[in-house]
């Protein structure tokens, strides 16, 4: 028997726990921890995996750092620390032992330093707010990529170029630059793969991808452009692109893929939203493979998990789909479901701690 632990994130007061069984096929709700409001995005420490870091999504947002016991359930908060902003939709710990947290509604971030362990965010100087600066600034992740960190803003149709401008003063970051995407199009979330840029676009419902421009402000053309978008959807449907993730390519599944989600915030689809799957080719170069609907409503975060990323977990942000569990088939671009679980029925994002 193999089990899977995950824990889940959503707008609610609490994380929740789960165990997936990939002999029977079954996903368990085993807990709920207490957090502050909204933990909406949660991360794990990159070398610890007994420490969890969740963004309160809230007006005004915080940070907070959790310790996750041999039961799967979190500690009270260790640490907690103001955001700088309204509504932070997404958290994610550096390389440099600093974590990146994103303020949706106030087009601002921080990138915050820990003190002598991971669990204690260090306060004892002030920590730079980074402002973006456009007209609307709605940024929605933060994805580390050597010395710079990337930041899609999905109102400012940029993705932002941060450095930390003073090696030996954690906590200070500036922008030293931007890739432009497409007007109107709203970058979300991001994905790297040999030196190519993937870009899943809310506003416009597509998948992007380009050379990565040479910082701070070197532009490049898109390699390709294809709308996410399932056929046939109802009248009144509105659909919204999501999350973006690239398995890992192994012995057992040797193609390159990219997935994206779609978000339909209209008039529901009787089939659910779908799971957008694309192959990957050298240079960027994309092909639309294939639709899975799930039932979901909304679905925001999704996750590999298992090793060479065999199973895949996903929820919707409304409705009462709860949680799904699929298995990747074929040479890995196609996905088979193995189980739900319906006792929580919203989820916003997902880590596998073992």
């Amino acid at each position: 028997m193999v089990n899977f632990t995950i824990l889940a994130g959503g707008y609610t007061s609490f994380v929740a726990s789960y165990i997936f069984n990939s002999d029977t096929s079954v996903l368990s709700l085993i807990g709920l921890s207490t957090t502050g409001a909204n933990p909406s995005w949660i991360s794990l420490h990159p070398t610890n995996k007994s420490i969890l870091y969740a963004t309160n999504e809230d007006e005004p947002g915080a940070l907070q750092a959790f310790t996750i016991n041999e039961t799967a359930l979190l500690s009270d908060a260790i640490s907690t620390v103001p955001s700088g902003g309204d509504a932070p939709a997404f958290t994610v710990p550096l390389s440099t032992g600093q974590v990146a947290i994103i303020n949706y509604n106030t087009g601002n971030g921080m990138v915050i330093p820990t003190t002598f362990d991971p669990l204690h965010f260090d306060t004892s100087s002030a920590t730079k707010l980074i402002t973006f600066p456009a007209a609307v600034s709605h940024p929605h992740m933060a994805l580390e990529n050597g010395k710079e960190v990337l930041v899609p803003d999905l109102g400012a149709d940029k993705i932002w170029r941060l450095v930390q401008t003073a090696p030996d003063t954690p906590g200070s970051w500036d922008i030293q630059g931007f890739i432009q995407q497409p007007n109107g199009s709203g970058p979300r979330h991001i994905a790297l793969k040999d030196d190519y840029l993937y870009v899943v676009h809310e506003l416009s419902s597509t998948l992007t991808s380009q050379h990565l421009p040479a910082a701070p402000n070197g532009t490049s053309s898109l390699t390709a452009n294809f709308s996410i978008i399932p056929p046939d959807l109802p009248s009144g449907a509105a659909m919204a692109g999501a999350e973006i993730l690239i398995p890992t390519i192994s012995h057992t599944f040797s193609g390159s893929f990219v997935y994206v989600s779609n978000r339909n915030t209209g008039v529901q689809d009787a089939r659910g939203d779908a799971i957008t799957i694309f192959k990957s080719f050298p240079e960027g170069k994309l092909e639309l493979l294939d639709y899975v609907y799930t039932g979901l409503d909304q679905i925001r975060g999704m996750q590999f998990f298992g090793e060479e990323d065999r199973y895949l977990i996903a929820s919707g942000v409304a409705g009462d789909a709860g949680v799904l569990v699929y298995e990747r088939t074929g040479n890995g671009g196609n996905l088979t479901l193995l189980a739900q679980n319906t006792e929580v029925p919203t989820r916003t994002s997902f880590v596998w701690v073992n």
